[in-house]
Parts: C-alpha cells; structure tokens; sequence
C-alpha cells in the first residue's frame, strides 16, 4: 500500500507540514524531515521553491526567495534526499510548481521521485483535465499519487469529476485566498467543510491555508482526515530553528 493511503487508513487526524526545501539554509532539508518525523508529523509536504508562485502567501513566498537564493533547486532537490528512506517511512509528497516539473522532463521528474521513494506530487497550476490526458499513466507507472485540489468555488459536478481521477486524498483549500491569510475559521468555512465530507468522495480530506494553532487544527479537521499546516511552520523555522520544530508539532496536539 501506498504510504499516503497507510497514512490516511488510520484512526487519527493526520499532521501534514509542509515545508520549503533549502530553508532556513540550504543544507537543512533533510534534518528538517528528519526533526518534523521525529516530532510525530504524519505527512510531510517538500515545497520546491519558485520564483513565481501561485497559491504562496508571504510567509512561504519569502522562504522561497531565501531557498532560491540559498541555491536550492530541482535537481538539488532530488540530490539532497537520495537515501532519506533509510531515516524516514512516513508520507512524502513533493509540491511544486509545473514549469519547474516540466523543465527538468516531466518522466525524469517521476523517474526521480520513485527512485527517492516520494509517494505522491502537488501541482496547484497543473489542470486535472491536463493530468488525466497526458501526465496520469506516467505518474500511476510511478507509484505517484497526484493530490488535486478544490476550493470554496469547485462545483459538485468538478468536485465529483477530480473524485474519480484520484485515489489518495483531495487537498481542500479553505478559502479563496493565498496561504497564511486566515484567521481562524468562522461558520462559512465549516460550513463548506462539512458540505464537502457530506459528499462522501472517495477520496479522504486534508485541509489547507490557515491553520496555525490546535484550534484552527480541530476545526478544520472535524470533518476531514487531518490538516497540512504550511505558513505558521515555516514562521516558526524563521523564529526559532530547527530548534523550534519538536514544540511546534506538539502545540497542535
């Protein structure tokens, strides 16, 4: 079984951090996987850095900045976790932005991936139906689980199509905003999370943007399979370290 669906088979909540690699210094990537698995992280999301961003609130836009600057890169990337899975045997989910995937080859990219041992890829700017034409049978031959996303706005009907394509969990994003810009989450937002799980897809729930805290944790994730926490991580990383990645995942619980 895929590590992403064992993750998701469980009867808890599931942590996932995502975090930008190459930050705070270039070399940090892997001891932060090693620190957040340690800490009891049941998912980690490795953000590649880019220039160009979509879906990155400040916080991360300017982690990337730092990481691009620090001299990460793809091809770094995938050099600084060759050998992880003798240290690490949770989730592991590159996101990303596809000009970068589609630069380094989208089947070198792949090819990469499984040979690190990474479970599946987040592409906020790569269209599902482009996906399912052209990239699905790739990443399948891959053992790559592609994680789509939906908003506020996605319709039943879009819903229900992205539902079929997927077999791992659906990435909901809390609102119609950038990461880190929420405050806590009012009766729309729950609302919308629990018309969501009312569907009951196929496939399991993460929420995303604007969880901080243990109470943004259990509101979001009262209707879903748990939460990926991104921007308070990363502030985290830039106040305290490494150092401050034990307390941080423990202040969630």
């Amino acid at each position: 079984m895929n590590r992403i669906n064992r993750a998701l088979a469980q009867d808890k909540k599931l942590i996932s951090i995502y975090f930008t690699a190459g930050y705070p210094q270039l070399e940090d990537t892997t001891e932060v996987i090693k620190r957040l698995t340690d800490s009891g992280t049941d998912v980690i999301e490795i953000g590649l850095p880019y220039s160009d961003p979509l879906a990155d609130g400040p916080v991360i836009q300017k982690s990337s900045e730092q990481a691009l600057r620090n001299g990460m890169s793809t091809k770094k990337l995938f050099q600084q976790l060759e050998g992880i899975r003798d240290h690490v045997d949770i989730p592991l989910i590159v996101m990303g932005y596809f000009n970068a995937m589609l630069q380094f080859g989208v089947e070198d990219f792949c090819k990469e991936c499984k040979a690190i041992g990474i479970d599946g890829i987040i592409m906020p700017d790569l269209p599902i139906d482009i996906f399912e034409v052209d990239y699905k049978e790739l990443f399948e031959a891959h053992g790559l689980k592609f994680i789509p996303l939906i908003t506020p706005e996605t319709s039943a009907n879009r819903i229900n199509t992205i539902d079929a394509l997927g077999d791992s969990f659906v990435y909901m994003v809390s609102s119609s905003s950038t990461t880190g810009g929420q405050q806590g989450f009012g009766d729309e937002a729950l609302s919308y999370f629990k018309r969501i799980a009312d569907m009951q897809l196929n496939n399991k729930l993460m929420v995303g943007f604007g969880i901080k805290d243990a109470l943004s944790f259990e509101q979001a994730s009262r209707y879903t399979s748990g939460c990926i926490i991104g921007s308070a991580f990363i502030q985290t990383l830039t106040e305290k370290g490494l150092d401050g990645i034990t307390g941080f995942i423990q202040s969630l619980k």
